[in-house]
């Protein structure tokens, strides 16, 4: 199984990393990608990377920090961007849940971050939250720098925006959300192509059921692979060789 988005700098999942990265092989996990947020968040994704063979990283401002993005942290994203565990840019996009960062400032974070993936021949991976449309649109206006591949991560939006995001070719991943009862998201997983579908935790966030209200691991990932497969009506490991290929598909330094 592969966790394409995961947390482990998070404090609630560092204090046992040794643990939790050690136990992948009973876990029945290949491997994850560590997702950065913020600059220091992006420093200890990269140091996980780096430390452990089976942890890869993304880089990237999550639009809640986009005041905080400078040229100081589009210096290190550039200087990370070449090592073969960083595997793409990411959380990047928008974010309207909360009154600040503003529209602007997010925009320009979300585009500047859309041209340094381009740059390095990175997929970017993409935060969305009430702001479809307009994520939409930008993608639209920056179609060009989009060669290398999108990922929808966490998708929440609707049956119909996922066709228009498919326009791009984007991939999108699915957590432990499926799992909950009041989720109904089983038509908008069956509407999306297989092959452009992926599998997270978001850990420590979106535990899924029986677990939920409690910390996520990696180790999780399993409850949404047997409600996806239920979904697809594929068997559990068919969905786990689907999902691999896709992953290679997208995270093309994944495939080492």
């Amino acid at each position: 199984m592969i966790d394409c988005h995961t947390h482990l700098d998070d404090e609630r999942l560092i204090c046992d990393i040794d643990q939790i990265v050690g136990d992948f092989d009973n876990d029945g996990i290949e491997f994850v990608i560590d997702a950065s947020a913020d600059y220091v968040t992006m420093q200890q994704a990269f140091a996980l990377s780096q430390k452990y063979d089976r942890v890869f990283a993304t880089i990237g401002c999550h639009p809640n920090d986009a005041l905080t993005f400078d040229h100081k942290m589009a210096d290190l994203m550039a200087e990370y961007a070449k090592n073969p565990k960083v595997v793409a840019v990411g959380e990047i996009g928008l974010d309207y849940h909360y009154d600040e960062p503003g529209k602007e400032v997010q925009h320009k974070a979300f585009v500047e971050q859309l041209a340094l993936a381009n740059d390095f021949g990175l997929p970017v991976q993409l935060h969305v939250r009430d702001a479809y449309g307009d994520a939409l649109q930008v993608l639209k206006a920056n179609k060009g720098l989009l060669k290398n591949g999108v990922l929808l991560h966490c998708y929440s939006g609707s049956k119909e925006m996922a066709q228009e995001f498919l326009k791009f070719d984007a991939f999108f991943s699915f957590g432990g959300a499926i799992t909950f009862k009041n989720a109904k998201k089983e038509e908008i997983i069956q509407s999306i192509p297989v092959e452009k579908l992926l599998t997270e935790t978001d850990a420590p966030y979106m535990t899924p059921h029986p677990f939920r209200g409690k910390t996520n691991y990696p180790k999780f990932i399993k409850y949404t692979y047997l409600k996806m497969a239920e979904v697809l009506g594929m068997s559990f490991e068919q969905l786990e060789d689907q999902v691999r290929k896709n992953t290679f598909a997208l995270f093309k330094r994944t495939n080492i």
